[in-house]
């Protein structure tokens, strides 16, 4: 249990890190004249940072999911 909790704990910190920087790197492009570039730069770090969650998530329950399946009845 502690494992998959420090797991989900660094796939949040990292996961808000990541957006932080993207909503920042958005807005930045998005409001300033002269950044144009860090507009797309932005979208494709929050979609990242999407990814890098769902990617943590699916690896916490992939965990789960097979020592679930190892109590279960002998074949």
């Amino acid at each position: 249990m502690e494992a998959k909790r420090k797991m989900i704990n660094s796939v949040n910190v990292v996961g808000i890190t990541v957006l932080t920087i993207g909503i920042m790197l958005f807005l930045l492009g998005f409001f300033e004249n002269g950044y144009a570039a860090l507009t797309s730069i932005g979208i494709g770090t929050v979609i990242g940072a999407v990814f890098i969650f769902l990617i943590g998530m699916f690896f916490v329950a992939t965990e789960e999911m097979l020592e679930k399946t190892k109590k279960g009845a002998p074949l």
